[in-house]
């Protein structure tokens, strides 16, 4: 097992924090912080491919199998805002494998599961995983690596997202065709049980920082710089899902495609997601400002070419590929700007990141349906693509990236 991490005194300020930093990179703990995402994100959206044969077998209407998808949204969101405050005493250690054993319970407990309560409070067990994980994630990133790695180390560990996003629907529908709906969920404990293993070997002990006093979110959002960044983030991420939330009929809409072009334009658009999300790390050791401008911009200007150019074919893929490739870095760029923004309070900083995300999901899918029934498709586009332009406006004029400074306000690394 990897050396200890172990922080003692208190750390309210940045220059504390930096010295607290480790001398050298814990890879191998990364990577596995990676394996945690891509097992949360995958049996995230197991149900989603998996949602006639579910509720066949269960005996109840596929609206009522889709709340698998909904109770485990709304569980992480609130997951991300409350876990670190509620585990702020114990080991992160400890934390980080609790969240991988209850993804293993979960997904074993709905393959065996034979009515809806217990599908439906197995699913917000995982959200509470997945809220909590992903919240921490950036924290816990700025301890296994110094501090001029942290990004790369980010574009790592959120690689996990683009990875289980590509994977988990056409996993499901394979082994849900073969084995039955629920062999996709026992694939998805397995995949859980190696995470645990290597988490087990890699991650260090990492005991809990001791801080003069742990902040809530709205304390974060008095802080300067941080309400307006945090708009930008929601705007992004709004955007984004108004316009994925469409992304079958939209593509159907705009060309005549099949079943297996359009599987095709799907996992193209996944695999330029997982390499955005890698670019992303190497971008924001440059600029993270520049970074968090342009990705928002290269969306914006996707979601206007497919529907005013003239594109089929290569065309259209790459256009999809090129929306891929940019929103890939979002997630990856705004948890790096949050770790920078915010030091001291990382880890309340990083819940107040998910609940953004999750309230964005929402929020995005339910301005995408408005718009889709009063305009179609060509509406949704033009709404989405518009919104993410705003967002990348909101954060080119009111959002600069700073290295944090000293004082009482610590890690405010953003002045408007």
């Amino acid at each position: 097992m990897t050396n200890d991490v172990c922080d003692t005194g208190q750390t309210p300020n940045a220059s504390d924090a930096s010295a607290l930093e480790p001398a050298a990179p814990a890879w191998m703990a990364v990577f596995s912080l990676a394996m945690g995402v891509f097992g949360l994100l995958t049996a995230e959206y197991l149900p989603a491919s998996l949602l006639t044969p579910m509720a066949a077998d269960l005996g109840i209407s596929e609206g009522l199998a889709g709340q698998a998808v909904t109770v485990t949204a709304v569980a992480a969101l609130f997951a991300g805002l409350l876990v670190p405050a509620l585990t702020s005493r114990l080991d992160r250690r400890v934390v980080l494998l609790a969240f991988t054993v209850m993804m293993i319970v979960s997904n074993l407990l709905v393959a065996l599961s034979s009515s809806l309560t217990v599908l439906l409070a197995m699913r917000i067990l995982l959200g509470i995983a997945l809220g909590g994980f992903w919240s921490m994630a950036a924290a816990v990133a700025m301890r296994l690596v110094p501090a001029h790695l942290v990004p790369r180390a980010l574009s790592i560990i959120f690689s996990g997202i683009a990875i289980g996003t590509v994977v988990s629907v056409p996993l499901g529908s394979y082994l849900g065709g073969l084995y039955g709906w629920r062999s996709a969920f026992i694939a998805a404990a397995a995949v859980g049980g190696l995470t645990l293993v290597f988490q087990w070997f890699t991650l260090p002990r990492m005991a809990p920082r001791k801080m003069m006093h742990t902040a809530s979110v709205l304390e974060l959002l008095r802080r300067p710089g941080i309400g307006v960044g945090m708009m930008g983030c929601v705007l992004a991420h709004t955007g984004q899902f108004a316009l994925f939330t469409y992304i079958r009929p939209a593509l159907e809409s705009v060309t005549d495609i099949d079943v297996d072009g359009l599987s095709l334009l799907l996992l193209g658009f996944g695999v330029a997601n997982f390499i955005g999300t890698l670019l992303a790390g190497w971008m924001m050791e440059r600029s993270l400002r520049a970074t968090l401008v342009l990705m928002p911009v290269l969306v914006g200007l996707a979601a206007f070419g497919m529907i005013w150019l003239p594109v089929n074919g290569t065309g259209l893929m790459l256009l999809v590929a090129l929306w891929g490739l940019a929103f890939g870095g979002v997630p990856v760029a705004w948890s790096n700007w949050v770790a920078r923004a915010v030091p001291d309070q990382a880890e309340t900083a990083g819940g107040m990141v998910v609940a953004a995300v999750q309230s964005s999901i929402a929020t995005g899918a339910a301005l995408g349906g408005i718009v889709f029934g009063f305009n179609g498709i060509t509406g949704v586009f033009m709404t989405a693509g518009a919104v993410m332009l705003l967002a990348a406006l909101v954060i080119f004029l009111r959002v600069r990236v700073e290295l944090p400074q000293h004082g009482a306000n610590a890690g405010v690394g953003i002045n408007v």
